[in-house]
């Protein structure tokens, strides 16, 4: 089922009647108005087969009844896209498969995929729901995983934007989602450096006392400067604020995430093997962060 599709690359979101899922259908409506973009909210029924003494198909009702099940949660989702943002050109689109596989080919030609953190199927006890692993390790555009705040409230709209920058052509693909979002949202931009990426606790009587940190902490500083120079050129109208810590990323950026009104993380960084699909550092924030965390997946990544 699919109605009111304009044919443009469209911010699509995906649907599964879980509460997690409409939080994260009315942050991609307000993204989608950012971006002057349609919404596409899309929902994947998945027909297990009904085993016998052989395979048969499943009866007709069942097909029904899910397909049934789907439309309603779009109608919902549908609802709440439009109550977020009314005059947002929405359309809604009911397939069959495997929900993961059908959302990693939508990504191909979308603006973005919106996600949330957990579905119908999430466990209490997991973090992160397996389409969001899935679309995160593998889509082919951006990918946003809306967590919900520990709370139940919601995270600040007006908080900055983090991006973790590491010098990979990877990060680079990050940085610029993370200025164009500072720049359509209004708010500062805050580029994070971290240069010790190692665990040490414990560790340090074993490195010697002729290590010149202040050095290090200056060399790190100017060439995150430098790097974000032509950035700052591009959007003069984002402020800017340059950190650079000797710390672990993923620590450094769930600690100055928080409060931020969007994370902003490539898939993988400087230490990646070509056949991961995400970076240690991107699973440790999308598990843990309080907020919207983008994943800046381009083709390459």
């Amino acid at each position: 089922m699919t109605n009111t599709d304009t044919g443009e690359a469209a911010v699509v979101a995906g649907v599964d009647g879980s509460e997690s899922a409409l939080r994260a259908v009315r942050w991609a409506a307000h993204e989608a108005v950012r971006r002057g973009a349609p919404l596409r909210l899309v929902h994947v029924c998945y027909l297990v087969p009904v085993r016998h003494p052989r395979q048969v198909a499943p009866p007709p009702e069942y097909r029904d009844a899910l397909l049934g099940q789907g439309r309603h949660w779009l109608i919902e989702a549908e609802e709440a896209a439009r109550h977020a943002e009314p005059g947002l050109v929405v359309s809604t689109d009911l397939r069959e498969g495997v929900t993961s596989e059908v959302l990693v080919r939508e990504s191909r030609t979308a603006r973005l995929v919106v996600l949330g953190s957990r579905g119908l199927g999430g466990f209490a006890a997991m973090l992160l729901g397996s389409v969001s692993v899935a679309l995160t390790a593998h889509g082919h555009c951006p990918v946003v995983v809306v967590r919900s705040v520990p709370d139940g409230g919601t995270a600040p709209e007006t908080g900055p934007v983090l991006v973790g920058v590491d010098g990979s052509e990877l990060s680079q693909a990050a940085v610029a989602f993370a200025f164009e979002a500072a720049a359509a949202r209004g708010v500062p931009l805050v580029a994070l450096h971290t240069w010790f990426d190692v665990d040490v606790s414990g560790a340090w009587a074993v490195f010697p006392a002729t290590i010149d940190w202040d050095y290090l902490q200056k060399q790190a500083e100017q060439a995150l400067t430098e790097s974000m120079a032509p950035w700052r050129a591009k959007f003069p109208d984002v402020e800017v604020r340059e950190v650079v810590e000797r710390e672990r990323p993923e620590r450094a950026l769930l600690r100055h995430g928080a409060g931020a009104s969007l994370i902003v993380v490539g898939s993988r960084g400087r230490g990646a093997f070509t056949g991961l699909g995400l970076g240690s550092v991107s699973q440790a924030v999308l598990h843990h962060a309080g907020c919207p965390v983008v994943v800046a997946r381009t083709e390459k990544g």
